[in-house]
């Protein structure tokens, strides 16, 4: 019997730990990040579509499934530190290419009726411009969030990737972050009783 080792593979993000070079109050899955980052974009797409009028071609649930796909490569290759995986274009594109023949070695652990159809998700060649836009705008967010979560528990370690992923979110220009970061960034320095203060 042929068996598949596809979707085994997958579910093991959740051992593969983010931000390997900083000291961290708590461990990040590469699944928590992924979930969150599904989120996220979701979230924009519908800010975009219904708060800002700029998300007209937006696919809430394409960029959301993307988004659950979208750092999948790093089972087989590792988080590269950010640091690193940016220092240079030499870097920059081996990395890519390494990236990509992870995802392409993915695929094809899926049935071949699968592979097609996975490869794009993993490669994210599904989504139009405006909507690679808005997940990278939510990775960025994702990465924010995790800044200010380390933060609050006193750890100072995350200030300078704070600045550098805020100040790489502006230079997006994306109405949608832009509108995520003034109405919804506030409430994650907020506790549960300040969050739920009034409203159930």
């Amino acid at each position: 019997m042929k068996t598949y080792p596809f979707s085994a593979l997958f579910s093991r993000m959740k051992y593969i730990t983010r931000w390997c070079l900083m000291r961290s109050t708590r461990p990040e899955s590469l699944s928590e990040h992924t979930a969150d980052t599904a989120m996220l974009a979701h979230t924009l797409c519908l800010i975009g579509r219904h708060c800002t009028g700029t998300g007209a071609s937006l696919r809430p649930e394409v960029v959301a499934t993307a988004a659950i796909y979208h750092d999948a490569p790093e089972i087989l290759t590792g988080d590269m530190p950010t640091p690193v995986k940016y220092k240079n274009d030499a870097l920059r594109t081996a990395y890519k290419a390494v990236e990509h023949e992870s995802a392409r070695v993915m695929a094809s652990l899926q049935p071949e009726e699968l592979q097609a159809e996975t490869q794009v998700w993993l490669t994210g060649s599904v989504l139009n411009d405006a909507e690679r836009k808005i997940l990278k705008a939510a990775d960025r967010l994702s990465a924010v969030i995790k800044c200010i979560e380390e933060d609050r528990g006193g750890n100072r370690e995350f200030e300078a990737a704070y600045a550098q992923q805020m100040a790489a979110l502006h230079a997006m220009h994306s109405p949608e972050a832009e509108y995520f970061i003034e109405h919804m960034l506030p409430c994650y320095e907020q506790n549960l009783d300040e969050l739920t203060r009034g409203r159930f």
